[in-house]
C-alpha cells in the first residue's frame, strides 16, 4: 500500500504535461510549478508581471487548499523569474499571500518559462502534526 496521493483541483490550471498538480506523501505535499494560467481558459492572465505573479500565488493557494493545507503550511518555495528586475515586485506580492514566518525560498533567473510566462513558483507543504 502506497502513502502517495494525487492532489487535483479545478480551481487551478490542469497539468499541461505528464505530471500532477501536487503529490502528497505522508504529511508532505509537493506542489508542481504554477505559471499564471487562468484555470477556466488555460491562458496567461495578462502581460503585466504583477498580474502574473498574483495568479501564480492564487493557483498555488488553490492546490494547497485542496491538499487540506494552505499557504500557511508552505515550508519551501522556489520562484523562477525571466527578469530578476521583478524581484522586489514579487516580494511585495508574496507578502499579500504569506504571513511571517515566511517559508524558506529560492529565486532563480531563467531564460524562458512555459507559454511565455514571466514567473513560475513551486512549493513544498508540511500539513498536520
Amino acid at each position: 500500500m502506497s502513502n502517495k496521493a494525487v492532489i487535483n483541483t479545478d480551481q487551478a490550471p490542469a497539468a499541461i504535461g505528464p505530471y500532477s498538480q501536487a503529490i502528497k506523501a505522508g504529511n508532505t505535499v509537493y506542489l508542481s510549478g504554477q505559471i499564471p494560467l487562468d484555470p477556466a481558459t488555460m491562458e496567461i492572465v495578462s502581460d503585466d508581471f504583477e498580474a502574473q505573479a498574483r495568479q501564480v500565488f492564487t493557483n498555488l493557494k488553490a492546490v494547497a487548499d485542496e491538499a487540506a493545507g494552505g499557504l500557511k503550511d508552505v515550508v519551501k518555495l522556489n520562484l523562477y523569474l525571466v527578469d530578476l528586475d521583478n524581484f522586489a515586485i514579487v516580494n511585495g506580492i508574496m507578502e499579500e499571500f504569506f504571513d511571517a514566518p515566511y517559508p524558506a525560498r529560492a529565486a532563480v533567473g531563467v531564460k524562458a518559462l512555459p507559454k511565455g510566462s514571466q514567473v513560475e513558483a513551486e512549493a513544498v507543504l508540511v500539513i498536520g502534526d
